[in-house]
């Protein structure tokens, strides 16, 4: 087995991800393209966000080479810096996953490109996939991680690429407000195609929150005997909202009046939803949790800590009973505990 494999069989996985849209709130990527740019233009702050999520709790170092592919370097005009980018990408996951023992994963994504009905797409996708999974399989990776794909054609191809280089294989799709996989397939039936095929993980990331993407699980579950996956966006989405871009909110001053991709903040789930959405997933059967777009180290800190875990950040998880006001501790001023009741 390989080493994913492995530590999935003793016990989760957790993998944090979401780097997207954490560096576009930090300033150093642009929404919209979405390329992931602050790779070569900051490689230490790629870094230093990878060390975040593994003290956070993640188990995962993942290559940030999420549209890192041609077809989204050439909506940019940076079609040259492919490679170099996804080499660079490479290496720094590498280079910290060694420091933490963690795994390290290689990552390939939905290209825009896959049309079911146009062949010449499905030969484009492919060399997409191929020339990314190639370089990953070249840095050493110990698997590769194929998401965000909402066409099981398209996961296929992905996954196909992967098992070329006899990698372990974390394919997971996406789920819009429908729920059924882009095209009619039922979720169970498209995840059962992926684990036959010879994925070795399945399931669903991105797109839904987590009281939206719970629901899914168990029929992916009773598809699949192997192990299961489930990376919520980190969202307040419902059941007439599902999907983080179907999300609406009366402020007039959001462009377009959709808060997607921009104006999440107001829906945000706080680290005890993310919690109880890894222990409800836990008991549905899911092994490998995390995070996508949106998430934050408190976050992964949160679903670490629900499976049982102490990472290091947890030495700074809340405990009230100090806190100034609302503290109960005995070196807290009774004065200042009263006045707190009129806060």
């Amino acid at each position: 087995m390989g080493k994913l494999l492995d530590r999935l069989a003793a016990g989760p996985v957790i993998c944090a991800e979401g780097y997207l849209f954490e560096f576009e709130r930090r300033g150093y990527l642009q929404a919209g393209a979405y390329v992931p740019e602050v790779v070569l233009e900051e490689p230490d702050m790629v870094a230093g966000l990878h060390r975040e999520y593994v003290h956070a709790g993640s188990d995962v170092v993942e290559a940030f080479t999420y549209y890192a592919h041609r077809e989204k370097l050439a909506v940019i005009g940076r079609e040259g810096d492919l490679e170099p980018l996804n080499r660079q990408a490479l290496r720094i996951a590498k280079e910290v996953g060694a420091e933490h023992d963690s795994l390290v994963a290689g990552n390939i994504c939905n290209t825009n490109v896959y049309d079911p009905d146009d062949p010449t797409t499905h030969e484009a996708v492919r060399d997409m996939f191929a020339e990314q999974v190639a370089w990953a399989a070249e840095a050493g990776v110990d698997f590769v991680i194929a998401e965000t794909i909402d066409y099981p054609g398209e996961a296929l191809l992905a996954l196909e690429a992967i098992k070329a280089h006899d990698l372990d294989a974390v394919v997971t799709l996406t789920i819009h407000r429908q729920p059924i996989v882009r095209g009619g397939v039922p979720i169970g039936e498209a995840c059962r195609r992926l684990q036959d095929a010879g994925a070795d993980v399945v399931g669903l990331n991105c797109i839904r929150g987590p009281a939206t993407m719970l629901p899914l699980l168990g029929e992916i579950r009773a598809a699949c005997d192997g192990y299961i996956a489930a990376l919520p966006v980190p969202y307040r989405t419902t059941e007439a909202e599902p999907t983080f871009q179907s999300l609406t909110e009366d402020c007039d001053l959001i462009p377009d009046g959709r808060p997607f991709p921009t104006a999440l903040d107001p829906f945000l789930a706080n680290r005890y939803e993310m919690g109880a959405f890894t222990t409800a997933a836990a008991a549905l059967g899911v092994n490998y949790f995390g995070i996508c777009c949106g998430c934050a180290p408190h976050h992964v800190r949160a679903m670490a800590e629900a499976l049982g875990r102490t990472p290091p950040a947890s030495r700074f998880s809340a405990d009230m009973s100090r806190h100034a006001y609302y503290g109960t501790s005995e070196r807290i001023s009774r004065h200042y505990q009263e006045f707190a009741k009129e806060l």
